[in-house]
C-alpha cells in the first residue's frame, strides 16, 4: 500500500439494512425532534460521508501513522494534510449531524449519528480523535454549563474553530481519578487559579483549531479527598476575551507527546497548568464538588465513541482481508491438496480462511447492531420524554446497560478481529505494505482508554445489574425472552433460538450468583474476578439475539424477491451471519456459567512470590 492511497471500505447496503430494516430509522425520523429528517436524507448523509472517509480521510492513515506527530515551538505539528481535512470536515457539516439546531447543528437522530462516526473512525481513526474530543467537550459543557459558559464555548468547538479535550489522569494515578492532585485555588473574580500535570490527554495540542478548550478535574483548596471532592474547570489554551475572541497565552504549556503503538497520529500529550501560576480556569455550572458526574456525561459518550471507534477498524479489516482474499491465489484447491498439479486457487476457497471471515462478518455484523440498538433507545427516549415518561425511562435504562457492553465488546473484539485479518493476509499482513497492521496497532488502546474495560465490567456488575432495583436488566433480559419465545419453533432458526435461550438461562443464573456474592463478605473478591467473563456472557447474549433478529427479517424479505434479484446474495450473507455465531459463540455463554459457578479464587490464593522469582 503506497502512502497517500486509500484503504478504507465499507458495506453501505449493510449499515442500510441495520439503519432502515432491522431498527426502523424511519419510526424515529420525520417526528419532533426529528422531523427534518427522512430515510432519503439519511442516506445521502451516508454516501456522502463514505466518500469524504474514502477521498479524505483515508490517504492520509498511512501517511499520518508514519509521519506521526512533533512538537516545534512549544505546540504540536500534525501531520501533513489534517489541518486541510479538518477544514473540509467542518465545511462539509459531517461532525454537526447530530447536533441540536441551537448549536448550529443538523439534529439527526444518534442512529444516523453513530453510522457517521464509523466511517470517519473506519477510514483514520488518529485524525478523528481531534473533532471528537472536540464534540465530547462541547456536549458536556453544553449540558452542565451556565448559559454564558454555553453561549461563549459550545458552537466555536461543534463548528471546529475551538477544539477540546478531557484532562482526567495524572502520573501517580492512572485509573485512580480521586487520586488527583491538581489544585483550584479559589479567586476573587469568581475564577479560579489552577495548578497540576494532566497526562495522557488525546489530542491535547495541535495545530488544527486556533485554541483548545480543556475541561479539567480539579480540587478546590479544602475540598475533602476522593472524588467527591473534585470540580470540573473550562480552561482555555489561550485566554478567551469578553467578545469570544482567543488572546494572551493562559500558562497551559505542553510537556511532551508520546510515542506510542498506534494512533500515531493523534498527539497525546503530557499538559503542564499553571506553572507559572497564571493558570486561569471557570467553574463548571459555577458549582463545585460535582466533577465527577459533570464529567461521566462526558465519559459515557465517550465510551460509546470508543465502540464505534472499535467497529470502524473491525469493519475496516474485514473488508480488506475479504478483498485481499478473493484476489490471492495459494495452493490447490482443498479437495485436490495432494495434487501438485492442480491450479491455485484464490485463498477465499480454503476452509479456514472462509472460517476467519465468517468469523468477522458475524462479530462486526452484530457489534453495529448492538451500536445502532443503544443509539435507537437513545433518540426514543428524547422522542418520549414528557410525553410517556415510563417508556423514555425504559429507553434511558437500556442505555445504561448497553454502554458497557458497546465499549468493552466492540474494543475487545476490534483488536482480536484485526489480528484475525492479518492471519488472513499470512506474512503479508505483518508488513506495512497492507493496511490491516496499523489497524491492529490503532486499535488496542480502545481497551484502555475512557475506562479500561474491566472498569467497564465492574461498572456493568456493580452498578447498572442493580439500577432501578434491577428493572434495567430485567428489562433487557425481558426483550430477548420475546424474541426467543417468538421464534422458538422457526422453520429456519428454531434451534439456534433454543441455543440463545440456554445461554439466556445461564447469563441470568451468572446474575443470581454475582448477587449472592456481593451479600457475602468472604465471596466478594469473587466479583471483581469474574466481572469480565459475566460482560462478555452478556455481549454475546445481546448479539446473538440481533444477529438472529436480523436473520429472521432478512428470511422473510428474502421470500418475497425473484431468484435473480441481487439483494438474495445479501440477506443470505444475514443468515449465515446469525447461524455461525449461534453455533459457535452461544454455546460458550452456558461454558462461562458453569465456569462462573465454581467460584475459582486462585489469582487471589496464589501466593506474590509464588508468580516468579526472576534473577
Amino acid at each position: 500500500m503506497s502512502a497517500g492511497i486509500n484503504s478504507y471500505k465499507t458495506d453501505l447496503r449493510e449499515i442500510f439494512f441495520t439503519l432502515f430494516e432491522q431498527f426502523g430509522f424511519e419510526g424515529v425520523a420525520g417526528q419532533a425532534p426529528f422531523e427534518a429528517w427522512g430515510p432519503e436524507e439519511a442516506k445521502a448523509v451516508l454516501q456522502e460521508t463514505y466518500r469524504f472517509a474514502k477521498e479524505v480521510l483515508g490517504p492520509l492513515n498511512s501517511t499520518g501513522d508514519r509521519e506521526g506527530c512533533r512538537i516545534e515551538n512549544g505546540t504540536v505539528i500534525t501531520p501533513k494534510g489534517f489541518k486541510d481535512a479538518w477544514q473540509k470536515l467542518y465545511e462539509a457539516g459531517f461532525k454537526t449531524v447530530g447536533v441540536s439546531p441551537e448549536h448550529g447543528g443538523q439534529g439527526s437522530p444518534m442512529m444516523l449519528q453513530v453510522a457517521v462516526e464509523e466511517m470517519l473512525c473506519g477510514s483514520n481513526a488518529a485524525f478523528n480523535m481531534y473533532p471528537g474530543l472536540s464534540y465530547g467537550a462541547a456536549e458536556l459543557i453544553g449540558e452542565c454549563g451556565t448559559p454564558e459558559q454555553q453561549k461563549k464555548f459550545v458552537e466555536k468547538c461543534l463548528n471546529g474553530t475551538w477544539g477540546g479535550t478531557m484532562c482526567l489522569t495524572e502520573p501517580h494515578a492512572g485509573s485512580d481519578v480521586g487520586a488527583a492532585k491538581t489544585t483550584a485555588r479559589r479567586n476573587g473574580d469568581g475564577t479560579y487559579s489552577i495548578r497540576g500535570t494532566k497526562i495522557f490527554i488525546s489530542a491535547g495540542d495541535h495545530d488544527l483549531a486556533e485554541n483548545i478548550i480543556h475541561l479539567v478535574l480539579a480540587r478546590v483548596d479544602g475540598a475533602p479527598a476522593g472524588t467527591k471532592g473534585l470540580s470540573l474547570f473550562i480552561v482555555p489554551k489561550l485566554r478567551v476575551g469578553a467578545d469570544g475572541s482567543s488572546g494572551e497565552s493562559n500558562d497551559v504549556s505542553l510537556g511532551s507527546i508520546e510515542h506510542k503503538m498506534g494512533i500515531n497520529g493523534s498527539a497525546t500529550c503530557v499538559l503542564n497548568f499553571g506553572e507559572n501560576d497564571k493558570c486561569l480556569g471557570e467553574l463548571v455550572g459555577g458549582v463545585e464538588h460535582i466533577g465527577m458526574s459533570q464529567m461521566f456525561k462526558m465519559m459515557n459518550g465517550a465510551r460509546i465513541a470508543v465502540g464505534i471507534q472499535g467497529l470502524g477498524l473491525a469493519s475496516a479489516a474485514y473488508f480488506n482481508a475479504l478483498d485481499y482474499a478473493k484476489e490471492r491465489k495459494q495452493g490447490g484447491h482443498f479437495t485436490k491438496w495432494k495434487d501438485p498439479s492442480s491450479p491455485r486457487v484464490p485463498i477465499i476457497e480454503h476452509p479456514d480462511v472462509r472460517r476467519m471471515l465468517l468469523e468477522m462478518k458475524a462479530h462486526v455484523e452484530g457489534i453495529r447492531a448492538l451500536i445502532i440498538k443503544l443509539a435507537m433507545h437513545t433518540d426514543k427516549a428524547k422522542q418520549l420524554s414528557g410525553r410517556d415518561d415510563d417508556q423514555a425511562a425504559y429507553h434511558r435504562g437500556q442505555v445504561e446497560v448497553l454502554t458497557p457492553l458497546v465499549k468493552a465488546y466492540s474494543s475487545d473484539q476490534a483488536f482480536r478481529l484485526c489480528a484475525q485479518a492479518i492471519q488472513v493476509y499470512g506474512g503479508a499482513g505483518f508488513c506495512k505494505d497492507y493496511p490491516v497492521e496499523q489497524y491492529c496497532r490503532d486499535s488496542k488502546i480502545f481497551s484502555i482508554y475512557e475506562g479500561t474495560n474491566h472498569i467497564q465490567a465492574m461498572d456493568l456488575v456493580g452498578r447498572k445489574l442493580g439500577q432501578a432495583g434491577g428493572a434495567h436488566f430485567q428489562q433487557f433480559m425481558g426483550d430477548v425472552g420475546g424474541f426467543i419465545e417468538a421464534n422458538r419453533e422457526h422453520k429456519t432458526f428454531g434451534t439456534e433460538v433454543k441455543v440463545l435461550a440456554g445461554a439466556q438461562e445461564g447469563l441470568m443464573s451468572s446474575a443470581m450468583v454475582l448477587l449472592g456474592w456481593s451479600q457475602d463478605p468472604s465471596k466478594v473478591s469473587l466479583i471483581p474476578l469474574s466481572a469480565n467473563r459475566f460482560l462478555q456472557m452478556m455481549s454475546e447474549v445481546a448479539v446473538g439475539w440481533l444477529l438472529l433478529e436480523a436473520a429472521v427479517l432478512a428470511e422473510k424479505k428474502m421470500e418475497a424477491l425473484s431468484a435473480s434479484d441481487p439483494d438474495r446474495a445479501f440477506y443470505e450473507g444475514k443468515k449465515w451471519s446469525a447461524l455461525w455465531y449461534a453455533r459457535n459463540v452461544l454455546p460458550t455463554v452456558e461454558q462461562s456459567a458453569r465456569l462462573l459457578v465454581t467460584e475459582d479464587a486462585s489469582p487471589m490464593q496464589i501466593p506474590d512470590a509464588a508468580f516468579a522469582a526472576p534473577v
